[in-house]
């Protein structure tokens, strides 16, 4: 169905869903199937009882939850008293879960019972704001530093009867969802109801998911991609969603089967592993029909195509901030390594110089949006005037990223602008560093970054770590490096170690590493004597 008003808030979208199919099946958490009626009114008794422990308009309610209906639950419940929803990364622990409570001030955490150590080992005086903690199921450590209360007891007492109207508007918060901080401590970005609307509407036009599709995701749901996809938009188009509780090979052909789905939502690297597994005798006469993983190598994407006779988007850009800022389409024609044109509907989207001048098609410069539509991009990082005004520049969101637009109007990702070095005139991109350093047999994973010189640009630094039972020497690998890279980008350092820097989600801190700089294990090219022809 299309939306209604181009601005609406999420409680808009449930009680639509609420009107038209409130008891047909909703979303399925791998056999545990909910209606619509079922979230609200459990909804209702959960608000209720926020609403005992002092939540009120403007609060925020952090969620450590697995995919589970109670996660969604949680979600609207805090809607329905105008406060504001904080998934957090199941991932996360001691400090990197209490910078998030704390920074965000959250006066009530929601978490699963094994996980409820994890909250108590840091909802002590480093978190002031927190003031009550929900547990859902038997905790594996009572919480002792702040009151603790028990799901099902609080929904128990509670009643069911709806609560006033919050008067929201389009405007309002409705999610504070965390960067990952891989060029310094994450921040909370400010989402307001119709951006998480327009995002879920963006991503089911792209798809072209119709009413009748059941759409199967195993991403987590403290992710915006799967509360996008599986809650927001299968209120917004209508059908099923069914949402995994994490990804798995050998179940993943049999819940397509269980779930008839015809529409996957995944990363690239999980449909690479679907991609190059055994047939399953489930896999005969699936109803899939679009596979949605971004991004996807091209021999992934051919694969899907051909394999599985699937249609496939395996591209797309976006960013906490904004998103989506461009995506491939299903069965429009698109360009090997990019993510698709921008997203003209919501977005303004240009190349930007370092002066914020506009450069030609197929210069590299960075990437830039801004709204065509009210509420369609975030609302500002929550306490951080400064770093919110310096991302929003002349009035243009800038993303950090560096990109070109071609003489075609796609759209192609360079690098991240910290993350892009200039040597001696030449400009190095990490990103695809990376990608050549990773050809090689001997390299599991690898981070490219630069150290500052003695003369003032970037030296350039490869951090690598060795698959099991190699034997590899960093003159080996700069020799081999000299036969792969230009003369220019060829690393003055190379340190191998057994793991990089990471934050919970996965990615490379490589603020980290450039801090570090060089290590007392640090080899130096010049140091070392190595030479090489410079051609």
């Amino acid at each position: 169905m299309p939306l209604d008003s181009p601005q609406m808030t999420l409680l808009d979208v449930l009680a639509r869903r609420l009107e038209t199919d409130p008891d047909g099946p909703y979303l399925d958490f791998e056999g545990i199937q909910v209606t619509a009626r079922q979230i609200d009114e459990d909804a209702d008794r959960l608000a209720h009882a926020l609403a005992d422990l002092g939540v009120v308009r403007g609060d925020r309610v952090a969620t450590l939850l697995e995919n589970r209906p109670e996660q969604v639950v949680s979600f609207f419940a805090t809607m329905k008293l105008g406060a504001i929803h904080q998934p957090v990364n199941t991932a996360y622990r001691g400090e990197f879960l209490r910078h998030q409570l704390a920074d965000s001030g959250v006066k009530v955490v929601i978490v699963q019972g094994d996980l409820a150590s994890r909250v108590q080992l840091v909802a002590g005086a480093g978190t002031p704001e927190l003031e009550s903690v929900i547990v859902l199921g038997e905790p594996d450590e009572p919480i002792t530093v702040k009151p603790q209360y028990d799901w099902a007891s609080l929904l128990a007492d509670s009643s069911s009867d709806p609560l006033p109207d919050p008067k929201l508007g389009p405007s309002d918060l409705a999610c504070f969802v965390y960067t990952s901080g891989t060029t310094g401590p994450s921040k909370g970005c400010m989402l307001p109801h119709n951006y998480l609307v327009t995002l879920a509407d963006q991503i089911a036009r792209a798809f072209g998911r119709r009413p009748d599709d059941v759409v199967l995701t195993p991403l987590p749901l403290f992710h915006l991609s799967a509360l996008a996809v599986g809650v927001i938009g299968t209120l917004i188009v209508g059908g099923r969603a069914s949402i995994g509780h994490r990804f798995s090979v050998s179940r993943f052909w049999p819940e397509v089967k269980r779930t008839g789905a015809t529409m996957i939502s995944m990363l690239g690297s999980l449909a690479n592993l679907i991609a190059n597994a055994k047939d399953h005798p489930d896999q005969v006469g699936h109803t899939l029909r679009v596979c949605v993983a971004v991004p996807m190598p091209p021999d992934t994407d051919k694969a899907w195509r051909e394999r599985f006779g699937c249609a496939t988007l395996s591209g797309g850009y976006g960013l906490t901030e904004a998103s989506f800022i461009a995506m491939q389409v299903p069965h429009e024609p698109s360009k090997p390594g990019s993510p698709g044109k921008p997203n003209s509907h919501e977005f303004d989207v240009k190349i930007f110089d370092d002066n914020d001048i506009e450069v030609p098609p197929g210069e590299v410069g960075e990437i830039v949006c801004r709204p065509k539509l009210p509420n369609v991009m975030f609302a500002g990082y929550f306490r951080r005037p400064q770093e919110t005004l310096n991302v929003l520049r002349n009035l243009w969101m800038h993303t950090g990223d560096l990109g070109r637009i071609d003489e075609d109007g796609f759209l192609f990702f360079v690098d991240r602008k910290k993350d892009y070095m200039r040597r001696r005139g030449e400009n190095i991109s990490s990103f695809e560093l990376e990608k050549t350093f990773l050809h090689h047999e001997a390299i599991r994973d690898v981070a490219v970054h630069s150290v500052l010189s003695e003369v003032g640009e970037d030296d350039v630094k490869v951090t690598a770590i060795l698959r099991d039972g190699v034997a590899l020497t960093e003159v080996d690998l700069c020799t081999w490096a000299v036969e792969h890279l230009p003369y220019f980008a060829l690393p003055r350092y190379i340190e191998f170690r057994s793991d990089l820097p990471r934050t919970p989600s996965g990615k490379v801190q490589k603020y980290q590493l450039r801090d570090e700089g060089k290590t007392p294990t640090t080899w130096d090219r010049e140091a070392s004597g190595f030479t090489f022809a410079r051609r």
